[in-house]
């Protein structure tokens, strides 16, 4: 397999298997790269409609390998507190919030691995 060229390229590779895995576990995407408007927002990867109407908020992670904690320790709280700001400005735009969590499509090392429910608001 051919690798990106760019982390920009890398990025979008990751995004689109993590998408494709998802879409083949049965959900629908909504937005991909949503953005917060201004500086100091946030950005999420992938917003996905399950089965049962939840909306799911994505991150994707790719790492290729496992040192320095690999993909998931990428995922810092400030990390966490941006996406979750993201997704509140998301759910704002709504007539009537869904259920909704987080998830993380963790790649590395050519695997993939689906983390629901990842984090919560506290």
């Amino acid at each position: 397999m051919v690798q990106p060229g760019t982390t920009k390229q890398a990025g979008d590779a990751a995004e689109d298997a993590a998408l494709h895995y998802l879409q083949r576990a049965g959900l629908r995407l909504l937005e991909r790269n949503y953005r917060t408007p201004g500086r100091g927002g946030g950005e999420i990867d992938l917003i996905m409609r399950a089965g049962d109407g939840t909306t799911v908020f994505v991150e994707v992670r790719q790492r290729a390998s496992a040192s320095h904690g690999g993909a998931a320790a990428s995922i810092s709280s400030a990390k966490q507190r941006r996406i979750i700001f993201a997704a509140r400005h998301y759910l704002m735009r709504l007539p009537e919030p869904p259920p909704c969590r987080f998830d993380v499509v963790l790649l590395e090392s050519g695997n993939v691995e689906w983390l629901q429910a990842a984090f919560n608001v506290c």
